[in-house]
């Protein structure tokens, strides 16, 4: 099993990393000292990675530190390894929270363990490539099964534009770039105030939604919405979410787990960025 970690760095064993901070590397000193900040590890969507779960290709791993560290120095003691061998790297978000993730897709069947010194190794195993691609030039959503494709889904996507509520403006399209699914709801309650909307304007909404597969931070998702079929696969009319009919609905939450991909092609407004779930929007030659 091969140890990955960001490139050109050499790797150090837990041990010769906590002799290093005895000795007076900053922001951490022993497995038993408290100055060395715990951390968890999560999803992109902030749930607890389970070990032993299956994710999918594109599942990234996030570290969240009780405290700010030293990134150097938390890389020598946090570290993930896969099986087959990946490239792949952290990538600091602030001195609290970095993510990992290989230069490409993981391959299924891969096992990936992170371990950080303290806590027992956590594993879990690659699932199934799943990748959707979701292209506003034909108002489609093509699913993927293993490189196969299973399903063409007709969708309703951003209307585009934007909207000036008191000082922030609202925009209404689906960001283009390459999104993974976070969770999935049956169902959940989507409400325009949580992003500044008030319910009681002309664009505001409060309702149940059902089958809603999450793909971004900030609340847009793949989900059912019957009252749209007469656009789906013709007219963008939605805040920024992918509507689908019942069945394509049901059908595409059942097939998805986290980390699946869905890639959103030829939209408008800005790139998805990082903080949305943008994490494979990033180059690798940027990331690592």
């Amino acid at each position: 099993m091969a140890i990955v970690r960001r490139r050109g760095t050499a790797l150090l064993s837990v041990l010769a990393a906590l002799v290093l901070a005895l000795a007076g590397a900053p922001g951490i000193a022993s497995a038993d000292d408290p100055a060395l900040p715990g951390v968890s590890l999560t999803t992109t969507s902030g749930a607890a990675l389970s070990n032993g779960a299956t994710y999918g290709i594109g599942t990234v791993i996030v570290a969240h530190f009780a405290a700010p560290i030293d990134r150097a120095t938390a890389e020598q003691v946090l570290q993930v390894s896969t099986e087959p061998p990946v490239d792949g790297a952290w990538h600091w978000v602030d001195d609290r929270t970095a993510h990992w993730r290989p230069a490409q897709y993981y391959a299924p069947g891969t096992a990936v363990t992170v371990t950080d010194g303290l806590n027992p190794p956590l594993t879990f195993t690659i699932g199934a490539s799943h990748i959707s691609i979701a292209d506003d030039a034909t108002k489609q959503v093509s699913v993927f099964d293993g490189g196969k494709l299973v399903r063409t889904m007709p969708t309703s996507m951003g209307r585009g534009g934007t909207e000036k509520v008191g000082n922030t403006t609202l925009s209404f399209w689906t960001q283009p770039g390459v999104y993974t699914v976070l969770d999935k709801s049956n169902p959940v309650i989507m409400d325009s105030s949580t992003y500044g909307l008030p319910i009681n304007s002309h664009l505001g909404y409060k309702e149940s939604i059902n089958y809603a597969v999450r793909i971004s931070t900030d609340g847009v998702y793949l989900h059912e919405l019957d009252a749209t079929v007469w656009a789906q696969g013709n007219t963008d009319t939605s805040h920024g979410c992918l509507n689908l009919n019942r069945d394509n609905a049901v059908w595409f939450y059942n097939f998805s787990v986290p980390g699946d991909v869905v890639e959103v092609r030829n939209t408008g407004g800005k790139p998805l960025q990082l903080w949305q779930n943008g994490d494979w929007s990033v180059p690798w030659d940027q990331w690592a």
